[in-house]
């Protein structure tokens, strides 16, 4: 193993990456504040389950519809600059949720709004079979305008995340690669410690508009940290990437070990994600309100930053794919753990494990990703990637929420847990190919057929 390989600072040597590191971070800690206090204050509005999973549903929409297009613009034009504008526009988005969360009571009942939250109600009345209707609400007319910024939050987000993504491997050497993949998945898994638990304060302290005034500065952060950043020289890049806008999907399709990496994520997370239970644990099982819901939301971050830290200062896994499966497992079997638990601090330690269990996967997989897809493909491979993953991490708050107002939260986590070791056990058996994958450092990218240079 070389010297870089065994270095755990390596990638942060390289001032670029540091630059990016420290954006990313800075706006993925207001999206993540963002994210518990909104999700704190529909179901404060509604009191209903339903209501919390369709943040998940118009999250997932754009994922959907735009992620494939994302990776083709990632690996067709400026990457920083599409990263610049989405920013600005999530900013200016923020700012009318600021608008729309303080001025929510002048807000006039059009009709419009009242037939969006009659909707609401009805789809809500399909699933809450445990809820007495009578204690669900939908007359706020501003729930409907916070489901559509959040919409088009999210359009944003989808745009920017490959171009976000496909910017590391321009910004450190191919040697530091699982370094700074390392580095990354921490570091996000730090803003979502940071994000949850300063959103959940400050929903206490000053209310909701104040959260929503921060992710406006954290939206503008990564793209004025990004003015400074050289990348890979303009000449090693062609005017236009080979193959079309499915191209990653193929290359996916034909790398057994990535798609087996990817497919066990993405079931793991829809089966096994919790996430969107969390206020109504905090809520009506543990009884800790909106500061303890964002110390539920850190939990698993915690657990993610300390797997990292002990990753990175050890040598390479001789079977990091081995080891995923058995991470996956481990995942399920805490939120297992979870939905079982009436006593805060052991719900705590239940997602403090499933965030550890988690973080190996994570590191594992985009690492596949980044080393084995050529330049040229790694926006359309890394968007393949975003929709099996942010689409699993939607769907997920969807199926939780549903579930819950079907059979109860405690029913819906569990059976999660318990359906993620079964899928895991599954995908050891039909893709095999994923316990054969090579200690990290030793991943080679994978030949394509291109007839020209990659971006």
């Amino acid at each position: 193993m070389s010297e870089l390989a065994r270095d755990p600072y390596s990638a942060l040597r390289h001032a670029g990456y540091r630059h990016f590191l420290a954006g990313n971070f800075i706006s993925n800690v207001g999206r993540q504040a963002l994210s518990v206090a909104v999700a704190w204050q529909i179901y404060q509005w509604t009191n209903s389950a339903t209501a919390l999973g369709l943040v998940g549903l118009v999250n997932v929409l754009p994922l959907l519809a735009l992620v494939l297009p994302a990776g083709a613009l990632a690996d067709r034009f400026n990457r920083r600059l599409i990263i610049v504008r989405t920013m600005a526009l999530s900013a200016l988005l923020s700012i009318a949720l600021v608008a729309v969360s303080y001025y929510h009571t002048s807000i006039p009942r059009l009709d419009i709004l009242q037939q969006a939250n009659d909707w609401l109600h009805r789809f809500a009345l399909v699933f809450e079979r445990l809820a007495d209707p009578a204690t669900l609400h939908f007359d706020q007319p501003a729930l409907p305008v916070i489901y559509l910024i959040l919409f088009l939050h999210a359009v944003m987000r989808v745009l920017a995340g490959p171009s976000r993504a496909v910017l590391v491997p321009l910004l450190v050497p191919t040697s530091a690669l699982s370094n700074a993949v390392t580095w990354s998945a921490s570091t996000f898994e730090l803003s979502t410690v940071v994000g949850p638990a300063l959103g959940g304060m400050m929903v206490a302290v000053s209310g909701y508009s104040s959260v929503y005034a921060l992710d406006v500065l954290a939206s503008l952060s990564l793209a004025v940290l990004l003015l400074g950043v050289k990348f890979a020289p303009p000449s090693s890049l062609p005017a236009r990437p080979p193959g079309g806008m499915l191209a990653g999907v193929g290359f996916m399709w034909r790398n057994k070990q990535i798609l087996a990496a990817m497919t066990l994520d993405l079931f793991a997370v829809v089966l096994g994600g919790a996430t969107a239970l969390l206020p109504i644990y905090a809520d009506r099982i543990l009884h800790v309100g909106p500061a303890g819901l964002g110390w539920l939301r850190a939990a698993p971050a915690v657990g993610a930053i300390c797997m990292a830290m002990f990753t990175a200062h050890r040598p390479s896994a001789r079977r990091p794919g081995l080891l995923m499966l058995w991470s996956a497992a481990g995942f399920g079997a805490a939120i297992g753990l979870f939905s079982l638990s009436t006593v805060f601090w052991l719900s705590l330690l239940a997602l403090f494990l499933s965030g550890a269990f988690d973080n190996y996967s994570v590191v594992v997989r985009h690492t596949l990703v980044q080393l084995m897809t050529p330049d040229a493909l790694r926006g359309r491979v890394t968007a393949v990637n975003q929709l099996f993953i942010g689409s699993s991490n939607e769907i997920s708050a969807l199926r939780a929420g549903l579930s819950a107002a079907l059979f109860g939260p405690v029913m819906a986590a569990g059976v999660g847990g318990l359906g993620t070791i079964a899928v895991t056990v599954l995908i050891a058996l039909l893709m095999p190919s994923l316990k054969n994958v090579p200690p990290l450092h030793q991943v080679k990218t994978e030949p394509e057929e291109l007839e020209e240079r990659p971006i």
